[in-house]
């Protein structure tokens, strides 16, 4: 099966009332484990590519590992690229293969927003690639991507519909309370996303696909592995699961993963390193940190997003 774009699978999440996991990739290992649980599951999947990934495994590299994903699985699987910033990486990658991308152009006024986000889908679409565009910033650090509190801001339902119309983007990324990083919300705190605001949107873009990024839910198990076998992140603390199971069945269509994929890796490896402190072999720390990877990912299918079943 080739690579598919995003607007089939996020238009059927919509009317099914679930959502579709968009993971970050950046090696063969992650890629694996999100591929295999997907498969178990029969599941759709979104594998998404960063900026940063893309410089540090090669557009090429990571081409191949996606078409051998398509091979081994044969699953309806969209290329993403997460966060693009600039119309040539839009671009590049639209031309490399990716069969969907993002700009993200919220860190601009919203004219500029609406002009770079235009002449993105303009592009895209004559090449038969779908287009994620942004409104609202996210608090957090993830990448090339950093923003803080005091310059984030939550998504104006007011704009929405302007923003879609004058774009012409296929999904719509919104901030309602969701940050990037492990470091979401204070200790002490309990978190809440704005549902309110959500709803709002979805009343505004009735049947449109929206997504969350920064969702996830910096999953214990792997906080506390990490901090077992020398490392120091206290008070970490994600987004709830039981609300991204209820943005799920709201409009959001697609939930965006990363943090938890490198919490599962890194802790898995660390408390290899531990017992295992002579062993040298990647293939004896990476395999485990694989199999962690397959099981954070089964769980987010199963018991967060929905989507079993449904590829």
């Amino acid at each position: 099966m080739p690579l598919v774009t995003s607007k089939e699978m996020l238009q059927k999440a919509y009317d099914g009332g679930y959502a579709i996991g968009a993971f970050n990739v950046n090696n063969m290992e992650i890629i694996q484990g999100i591929t295999e649980a997907a498969k178990e599951l029969n599941a759709p999947l979104i594998l998404q590519v960063s900026s940063g990934a893309r410089k540090y495994a090669n557009h090429t590299y990571l081409m191949k590992l996606v078409e051998a994903a398509l091979i081994e699985t044969n699953l309806p699987i969209c290329l993403h690229l997460d966060h693009g910033d600039t119309f040539e990486l839009c671009k590049s990658c639209v031309d490399g293969g990716f069969t969907s991308v993002m700009i993200d152009g919220s860190h601009y006024s919203f004219e500029e927003n609406i002009k770079l986000t235009k002449q993105v889908v303009d592009y895209a679409h004559d090449h038969g690639v779908t287009v994620e565009g942004e409104l609202g910033r996210l608090a957090g650090i993830e990448d090339d991507v950093k923003v803080s509190a005091e310059d984030s801001s939550y998504t104006r339902p007011e704009e929405v519909e302007e923003f879609v119309g004058r774009t012409g983007v296929d999904s719509l990324a919104i901030a309602i309370g969701t940050s990037h990083g492990a470091y979401k919300f204070k200790p002490g705190t309990k978190p809440q996303l704005r549902f309110d605001i959500l709803e709002e949107v979805s009343k505004r873009l009735p049947g449109f696909p929206i997504v969350l990024h920064g969702a996830s839910s910096v999953i214990p198990e792997y906080v506390e592995m990490i901090n077992q076998y020398g490392g120091d992140m206290p008070g970490a603390l994600g987004v709830p699961e039981d609300q991204l199971r209820k943005a799920a069945s709201m409009a959001v269509c697609k939930i965006n993963i990363d943090s938890d994929l490198r919490l599962a890796m890194t802790g898995t490896i660390r408390k290899y390193f531990a017992e295992h402190p002579d062993h040298f072999d990647p293939r004896q720390y990476l395999k485990p940190a694989r199999e962690n990877i397959k099981k954070m990912v089964a769980h987010k299918i199963v018991d967060v997003l929905g989507c079993a079943g449904k590829a």
